[in-house]
């Protein structure tokens, strides 16, 4: 039963990171007035997007890489695929970085920003999770499908969403 299960609770666990990895990557801003400096720097915002964007995506690889590690010894499961786990991991993580950036700069200059993050950010990222757990299931050779449409799904979420936010995070910024 855990071998089936863990796919699902490997994304579980890297989702509920991702929140905690956005809100504190915003958080430190917020202390000594950094958003203010980042809107007076001239810097390029689609650059402070992708920045924020690849410090979360990198910490989050740096946590799958360990709970793969965990899933493979403790739940003693077949890694059958692992090109597909790895493309998986590198397209989820993406999205699940963009968008995090994406929603955490809306609730970054509100005082409730740790209670309405994760209300605007988890409906949305359901897809990806959704489409990251049948992937790895079909990667682990638990799934009934070769997890190509799943991982198209990712694709799809991760582009939109990095281009949504190279496109607005300027915008989005200033109002913050």
């Amino acid at each position: 039963m855990l071998e089936r299960a863990s796919a699902g609770l490997f994304w579980v666990a890297v989702l509920f990171t991702a929140l905690l990895a956005v809100q504190r990557s915003f958080a430190v801003e917020a202390a000594d007035s950094g958003r203010d400096g980042l809107r007076l720097s001239g810097l390029d915002p689609a650059g402070i997007f992708l920045g924020k964007a690849l410090a979360v995506a990198v910490q989050l690889l740096a946590l799958e890489a360990l709970l793969l590690a965990g899933v493979a010894l403790l739940y003693d499961a077949d890694l059958d695929g692992p090109g597909l786990l790895v493309v998986t991991a590198l397209v989820a993580t993406a999205g699940l970085a963009a968008a995090g950036t994406v929603y955490g700069v809306l609730a970054a200059g509100l005082r409730v920003r740790e209670t309405l993050l994760p209300l605007l950010l988890l409906p949305v990222l359901a897809p990806v999770l959704l489409a990251a757990t049948k992937s790895w299931e079909a990667a682990m050779g638990l799934g009934l499908d070769d997890g190509g449409d799943w991982l198209v799904l990712l694709v799809v979420f991760a582009v939109l969403y990095t281009g949504f936010g190279v496109l607005a995070f300027g915008s989005l910024l200033e109002d913050s």
